[in-house]
C-alpha cells in the first residue's frame, strides 16, 4: 500500500477464495460462475493461465463484490497450477514425474541434485569443461539456466532466446539488443539457447526493439515477459506520435485564434484533463473537436471575438458608469465628461476638455490631432481640464506595434505584456510584405505603467518599432 500509495478500499485482496479444478478448461467455467454469482470489479481480472507469469506461476485471478457489498478475491487453477505456485518447480517436476512410471523418483533426484552442482560451482565455471559438458547434457522440462559473463546463473523457459536472455537482465538492455556471443562465440538472435550456456549481449548505445521480435514464427522471443516489454515500448512510441500530433494541432489553434500566450495546463483542465499531454492525446484521436477547442481558447484568453449581445450591453453600461463617475475636474465641477476615444488620455497626459452636444466634455490628449481639428472649427467650446483626485484606476489605451513576422511573435510580446500585469483586451494584427503590424488594446493604471509596457515591447525580439493608438 505505501509503494503503490494505495487506500485500504483499493486493496481487493483482503478476504479472498482459491477454487481448485480437475482441468484447465473448468477454470474458465468456474470463472464465469462467480462472474453470476457477484458483480466483478473492473480491471482487476487476470489471465495467469493464457498469459503465464516469467516463473511459469499459472491461475485465474478476479475480484468481486462478495456478501455484503465487500471486495472478494477468487483465485482459480488446476491442482497442478496449485502445486507448482506452492512449492515451486522442483514441486512440479516431482508432480509431473511422479505419474509416470516407478522411475520417476530417480529422474528427478538427478535433477535436483544436478541443480546443486550448478549452484554451488557457478564460481568455478572457468575450470569445470568437464561440468560444462554435463550441463549441456542436462535436461529440464520446462527451464533452462544460462550464465552471465560474472557467473550469475539465470534461469529461462526452454527455447529461450538471446533476446529473453537480455530483458531478463534489463528491460533497457532488451531494447537496445543488437547481438550475442554465446560460449565466446557470435550467435544468431533467434538461436535456442540451452542450460550452461555462458551468453553476453552486444548492445547499441541507443535505439529500441525490432518489430520482427513480435512475430512468432521467425523465433526471437520464446518468454511472455520479454514479448510485454517489447510490446510497451512501440504502444509508448506510438502514443508520443499520437501527442505530437495533437500538440500540433492545439498549436495550429493558438495561433488561428490569437491565443499563443494561453497556459497549456488551464486549458487542459478546462476541458477536463489532467495534464497536457491527455489533451493532445484526445485531439489527436478526434476526442475533442475543433469546436470545444476554439471555444475553451476563447474563454482562456479572456477576450472573445463574437462578444454575446449580454456581455456587450454589461460592457456598455460599465463603460457609462465609469464615463459618470468623475475621474476628471473639467472647469466647472459636477459637468459629465468621458475620455475620448480617439487619443485615450492616460494619468498624466496633458489634456484638454471640447464641449460636444449632448454628450457633456470629451477630454483629449492636448496633441490630439483631432482635437485640433475640432478647435479649428469650434475654437469657444474648449475649455481647461485637468486629472482629478479620483482618477485611480484603469484606463483603457492603444498601442501600435511594428515588427518583422515570424513565428511565435503574438505570442512573444503577449508574454511580456504579462509580465507586466497588463490585462489586455483586444488584439488586431495584419501581415504583408514580412512585417507585422498590430494594435493591442489594454488597461494600464498611469503612465509609468505605460512606459513599462513600451519598454517590455520594444526588447522583444524582431520589433522595430511602439507608438501610441
Amino acid at each position: 500500500m505505501r509503494a503503490k500509495q494505495l487506500d485500504f478500499s483499493d486493496v481487493h485482496d483482503v478476504r479472498a477464495l482459491r477454487v481448485i479444478v480437475p482441468a484447465p478448461g473448468e477454470c474458465y467455467s468456474v470463472l464465469g460462475i462467480v462472474h453470476d454469482l457477484w458483480e466483478p470489479i473492473p480491471k482487476e481480472f487476470d489471465d495467469y493461465i493464457s498469459r503465464p507469469k516469467g516463473n511459469n506461476y499459472q491461475s485465474l485471478h478476479t475480484a468481486v463484490l462478495g456478501p455484503g457489498g465487500r471486495t472478494l478475491e477468487v483465485q482459480i487453477r488446476t491442482e497442478a497450477m496449485h502445486r507448482q505456485a506452492e512449492f515451486g518447480v522442483a514441486a512440479h517436476w516431482r508432480y509431473k514425474e511422479s505419474r509416470r512410471t516407478s522411475k520417476a523418483e530417480g529422474a528427478f533426484d538427478d535433477k535436483i541434485a544436478w541443480l546443486r552442482e550448478l549452484l554451488a560451482w557457478r564460481d568455478e565455471v572457468a575450470d569445470g569443461a568437464g561440468w560444462a559438458e554435463r550441463t549441456r547434457k542436462a535436461s529440464l522440462d520446462d527451464t533452462i539456466y544460462v550464465i552471465t559473463p560474472q557467473g550469475k546463473v539465470i534461469d529461462l523457459p526452454a527455447g529461450a532466446t538471446p533476446v529473453d536472455f537480455a530483458y531478463t537482465l534489463h528491460t533497457d538492455l532488451g531494447h537496445r539488443c543488437r547481438g550475442a556471443k554465446v560460449d565466446g562465440r557470435m550467435a544468431p538472435l533467434d538461436t535456442p539457447l540451452a542450460s550452461g550456456q555462458r551468453v553476453e549481449i552486444v548492445a547499441a548505445k541507443s535505439g529500441g526493439p525490432s518489430r520482427d521480435w513480435l512475430n512468432p514464427a521467425l523465433g526471437f522471443l520464446k518468454s511472455h515477459r520479454a514479448r510485454g516489454k517489447v510490446r510497451q515500448w512501440f504502444n509508448a512510441r506510438s502514443l508520443a506520435e499520437t501527442i505530437a500530433q495533437g500538440r500540433a494541432a492545439v498549436e495550429k489553434e493558438q495561433r488561428r485564434e490569437g491565443a499563443t500566450q494561453a497556459n497549456l495546463e488551464q486549458l487542459a483542465h478546462k476541458l477536463g484533463f489532467a495534464k497536457p499531454d491527455e489533451l493532445f492525446a484526445a485531439v489527436a484521436r478526434d476526442e475533442v473537436n475543433l469546436r470545444q477547442l476554439q471555444g475553451a481558447l476563447r474563454e482562456l484568453v479572456g477576450f472573445i471575438l463574437d462578444v454575446p449581445k449580454e456581455q456587450e450591453k454589461n460592457k456598455k453600461q460599465k463603460n457609462k458608469s465609469a464615463s459618470n463617475s468623475g475621474i476628471l475636474v473639467v472647469g466647472v465641477d459636477r459637468l459629465m465628461t468621458q475620455l475620448a476615444k480617439c487619443c485615450k488620455p492616460v494619468p498624466p497626459d496633458p489634456v484638454r476638455g471640447f464641449v460636444t452636444r449632448g454628450k457633456g466634455i470629451s477630454v483629449h490628449r492636448e496633441d490630439c490631432a483631432s482635437l485640433k481639428r475640432l478647435a479649428e472649427r469650434s475654437p469657444e467650446r474648449l475649455i481647461d481640464a485637468q486629472w482629478g483626485a479620483r482618477s485611480a484606476g484603469a484606463y483603457p489605451v492603444e498601442i501600435l506595434v511594428t515588427a518583422s513576422d515570424r513565428q511565435g511573435l503574438l505570442r512573444d510580446i503577449g508574454e511580456a505584456l504579462a509580465r507586466e500585469r497588463i490585462n489586455v483586451t483586444a488584439v488586431r494584427t495584419q501581415s504583408r510584405n514580412d512585417l507585422a503590424r498590430m494594435r493591442f488594446s489594454f488597461e494600464v493604471a498611469d503612465v509609468a505603467h505605460l512606459r513599462r509596457a513600451f519598454a517590455a515591447v520594444k526588447d522583444v525580439a524582431g520589433v522595430i518599432r511602439v507608438a501610441r493608438g
